[in-house]
């Protein structure tokens, strides 16, 4: 199935190679496929630094400090479905803000590679986009730990 993915490059600390879109992209494709989701979907990326992912943390959500990732989902709660875009008839799932110099920093700090960490926090934040959550129950939280760990190797990227 095609998807649209849409990369913005907010940050100059790391290069957003042609290596790194196409992880992500897989990533997303991977999350799609693994969640059997059967639409066309688009998704909007945005590569940026820890001021500008604190930035937007402090805008959106009153938190003022740095963090690896954010989701922005467009899924309406009322009936878990996306908005379409009229000219590619695509459902649109949400936004996605990566740090990615917090991305080299935790791969450091958890002993694995930046493709790993990024890959994870991709995957981490499609299955926000999708509705899944981690923060209110311990239940949710593993139910999520398991599909990202299941997508990632589904990927064949392990620690």
């Amino acid at each position: 199935m095609k998807h649209y993915i849409f990369f913005t490059n907010e940050q100059d600390k790391e290069p957003v190679t042609t290596e790194l879109r196409t992880l992500v992209k897989a990533a997303i494709y991977a999350s799609l496929a693994f969640e059997d989701f059967r639409r066309k979907a688009e998704v909007s990326v945005t590569f940026t630094d820890n001021e500008g992912i604190r930035e937007i943390n402090r805008e959106h959500r009153d938190i003022d400090s740095a963090t690896d990732v954010l989701s922005f989902p467009m899924l309406s709660d009322e009936d878990s479905g996306a908005d379409t875009d009229i000219g590619n008839q695509a459902a649109l799932l949400g936004d996605i803000v990566i740090s990615l110099e917090r991305a080299r920093e935790q791969a450091a700090e958890f002993g694995h590679s930046y493709t790993r960490e990024v890959a994870f926090l991709t995957v981490h934040s499609v299955l926000h986009l999708l509705g899944y959550d981690h923060v209110d129950s311990e239940e949710d939280d593993r139910r999520m730990r398991d599909r990202q760990n299941a997508i990632l190797d589904y990927m064949g990227i392990t620690r």
